[in-house]
């Protein structure tokens, strides 16, 4: 499901309370994490599965996707556990999954990773690519977000709508445009520095630059139109990311000169996600080019998610966990350790420090908050359970996941339909019959309790862009451990 919902949760579980013995850090086999946390989007695939694909229970599935417009929208990943597919959300998974890789791309490849790394996100840049309609023109959607979430049925044999949505110069969507710009020319980099294709690298980029001047020339938000994944900051935010991404990989200065004409569009924020992006601007342009107005608001951003930090506005678990939303409170969690983990690297190169308020914090404080995120996520918390499917254990067996919920159709060919998908298996007091290893799922709620709950997709559901920026984190801490 999307960031749009506001149903209420439902229904009875054992609810799992404070006082089990947490997982110490230093048991935490962060190479085990970091390896299922990539394997988790072989799990996400829509589209023709691969001879090499290692998620068995999952089958090909959506292969005439985009045929209702006479394009080619096969491929990419399904953004969560439901089965549609939202070009927001996966331009975002791609941006953060390069991101990632530029920064931790060696402790990636040391850890044996990069290349599963490389093709978890050329399953998304290959679809981006085809749903570039040309130069105005990008599809944005596959399936009917409505219909889709009425129904509960595993993606290799759905009978819901897989109808495409566009936008276009009549009917501008800033937003997801100026994100799948951000997430080619952030690609571009990795394919071309990590994997030395520097032909599919400057394919990326040029559809990048396209897709850019698109959404800067036909701006309009896609908040007007959308059902799902609606941005409510708007689409200034995407266009300065947009632009970042552009200037890291090509150096040009007219969009470097776009970000700096354009800050007034930034402002102090304390949560990174899908929707807004101006701390990852702030983070990125804080700290590489030192321009004044992005560090103050970057390291405010900061200040603000430290709990010891005098100005922090955030909460804290009792447990140790920053705390946004009840929402998918793990997005938040993982965003924020990224950024911290990078503005750590920033602080430890340039021998500098943040002043909160008067109280100083190091790079190293930084680190050890974003160390202390991971660990948590990964069982070293009150529950003393791993977040993580599949990973310790103890770990949620009631993910809120359509083909993880019903039996795979390689064991079991019944033909499971919209509602009754619903009463047999969604319904259901077991646990899922396929482990989608590598999910991490929403979390606890502000006092560190869970219910291992299906319909509690607050808590049990992942997303793509969960894992993306918890990747390079990981990986940071398995290689400072090494």
């Amino acid at each position: 499901m999307t960031g749009s919902r506001c149903a209420k949760i439902v229904g009875f579980a054992l609810i799992l309370l404070l006082g089990s013995a947490g997982l110490t850090a230093a048991a935490i086999d962060y190479q085990d994490a970091l390896e299922k946390s990539i394997l988790y989007y072989e799990g996400q695939r829509s589209g023709p599965l691969p001879s090499t694909q290692r998620v068995t229970w999952r089958g090909d599935s959506a292969l005439t996707d985009g045929s209702d417009v006479g394009v080619d929208l096969v491929g990419g990943y399904y953004d969560a556990g439901d089965n549609v597919k939202f070009g927001v959300p996966m331009a975002f998974t791609a941006t953060l999954l390069s991101w990632g890789m530029i920064e931790y791309g060696q402790q990636i490849a040391d850890a044996g990773q990069l290349d599963q790394e490389l093709e978890a996100l050329k399953w998304i840049t290959d679809y981006l690519l085809k749903a570039i309609g040309g130069p105005t023109q990008l599809w944005v959607q596959v399936g009917n977000g409505d219909l889709d979430h009425a129904c509960w049925e595993r993606p290799e044999d759905m009978e819901t709508s897989r109808q495409s949505y566009q936008v276009n110069a009549s009917y501008p969507g800033t937003e997801p445009a100026a994100e799948t710009a951000a997430a080619l020319a952030a690609a571009s980099i990795v394919f071309k520095n990590l994997l030395g294709d520097a032909t599919y690298a400057q394919t990326l980029l040029d559809n990048a630059v396209q897709v850019f001047a698109f959404a800067d020339t036909s701006r309009g938000s896609y908040n007007d139109a959308c059902p799902y994944y609606c941005s409510w900051s708007g689409h200034l935010d995407e266009l300065l990311w947009g632009a970042a991404w552009l200037y890291k990989a090509t150096g040009k200065e007219k969009y470097l000169n776009y970000v700096i004409d354009n800050e007034g569009w930034s402002y102090t924020m304390n949560e990174f996600l899908w929707d807004n992006k101006v701390a990852g601007v702030q983070l990125y342009f804080g700290g590489v080019t030192s321009l004044s107005n992005y560090k103050t608001q970057a390291e405010e951003f900061i200040c603000e998610n430290l709990p010891t930090s005098p100005k922090k506005t955030v909460t804290i678990t009792p447990g140790g966990l920053l705390f946004i939303q009840d929402d998918n409170n793990m997005q938040y969690v993982a965003t924020a350790s990224l950024l911290f983990m990078l503005y750590s690297d920033y602080l430890a190169n340039s021998g500098e420090s943040i002043d909160c308020s008067g109280t100083t914090f190091t790079s190293a404080d930084l680190y050890d908050f974003a160390k202390s995120q991971i660990d948590y996520a990964l069982g070293d918390n009150p529950l003393g359970m791993s977040f993580m499917v599949g990973f310790g254990e103890k770990y949620p067996t009631q993910l809120h996941h359509r083909g993880a919920s019903i039996p795979s159709i390689h064991n079991d060919r019944t033909f499971y339909g919209c509602q009754n998908g619903y009463s047999v298996w969604y319904n259901s007091a077991n646990a899922n019959p396929n482990t989608h290893v590598g999910a991490l799922v929403g979390g606890p709620n502000n006092q560190d309790s869970f219910q291992d709950l299906r319909s509690d997709w607050y808590h049990t559901e992942a997303m793509t862009y969960i894992n993306a920026p918890m990747i390079p984190v990981i990986a940071k801490i398995l290689a400072t451990n090494a």
